[in-house]
């Protein structure tokens, strides 16, 4: 009809999903915006992380000076030719593997006994919690000193408690598996609290079902800890074990400040390899060799870690073929 003027309208579902419908420049940041809030970390990382890494392999290929670091003289692989030579190369990865086995397993196995008592239902159980993180929260440079008079070898407390049962003094400096022990001490000492609490998270995230169903079999407490906790516990285990190896591998401080000597005693008996990087780098200023020495390491921590994921792995596929 003349004069009538006609509307068309769209539906109301289709118009409700224009309004739904993200622009060009929301779709293209909702695509950006997870790279975007990752790049502060990535960022550090390359500037703290991959770059120093890249460039000690780059200055381990040079000889140079602490005195003249500008002065750069390509030698190639000669650093790492020089350092599978060095006697006391050898010596120190010795140290770094016996002081390692000697502070890993106690370490881990008290851990994972405390984690098991702290586990049930005590009384202050939220003090001894708290009282765990107490060595771990304590300076390094303090415990170690602590420790250095403890084992004094004229007026220590350990060498008056082993005259008290006969046993005569022990040169806890001098001696190679006495000061190793010593030096293993201080670690299992610091360490042990934190990891026993990272054991106590991994006991309590098991089901209670199984310890209920364990019970009804007429399992006792040693018995549910052997097949229940234990295998509750095996991702936690394994991951203990790889921090505790790579803690190891770079231990620093301890034998450091034990004796005060960047050697590690008289006749290099505690020296690991994080010292003698040191003394290679700022004692004998060589720190093209210390760049040299400090791939070595990362590279075996990588062999370590693979080893541990290879066992881990083989236990898996076992268990799994069952």
């Amino acid at each position: 009809m003349k004069g009538r003027t006609v509307t068309l309208t769209a539906p109301a579902g289709t118009a409700a999903a224009r309004r739904r419908r993200p622009s060009a420049a929301r779709r293209a940041w909702q695509t950006v915006s997870p790279y975007a809030y990752l790049a502060p970390f990535f960022t550090l990382f390359a500037a703290f992380g991959l770059f120093p890494l890249l460039y000690t392999a780059f200055v381990s290929l040079y000889r140079v000076e602490l005195q003249t670091p500008g002065d750069m003289e390509w030698r190639g692989l000669g650093n790492y030719a020089a350092l599978f030579t060095d006697e006391f190369f050898w010596i120190s990865l010795r140290n770094t593997f016996t002081i390692g086995v000697l502070s890993t397993v106690p370490q881990l196995v008290m851990a994972l006994g405390l984690a098991h008592l702290l586990n049930y239902r005590l009384r202050g159980r939220t003090f001894f919690r708290t009282a765990m993180l107490l060595p771990y929260a304590t300076s390094v440079a303090a415990a170690t000193l602590v420790f250095a008079q403890l084992f004094g070898r004229d007026f220590g407390l350990v060498n008056y408690a082993l005259g008290l049962v006969g046993i005569d003094p022990v040169d806890w400096q001098t001696n190679t598996v006495a000061s190793q022990i010593a030096v293993s001490t201080i670690v299992i000492w610091r360490w042990t609290g934190y990891n026993a609490l990272i054991y106590l998270a991994g006991m309590q995230s098991i089901p209670s079902e199984l310890y209920e169903a364990a019970e009804m079999d007429g399992a006792s407490r040693w018995r549910q800890f052997f097949h229940v906790t234990l295998p509750g516990l095996r991702p936690t285990i394994v991951f203990t074990a790889v921090v505790s190896t790579i803690g190891a591998t770079q231990l620093f401080g301890e034998p450091l400040l034990f004796e005060g000597s960047v050697s590690g005693g008289i006749s290099h008996q505690y020296q690991t390899l994080g010292l003698y990087m040191y003394e290679q780098g700022w004692g004998f200023f060589h720190l093209g060799r210390a760049a040299a020495i400090a791939w070595v390491m990362f590279l075996l921590i990588l062999v370590l870690v693979g080893v541990n994921a290879l066992i881990v792995r083989r236990r898996s596929r076992k268990e799994a073929g069952r």
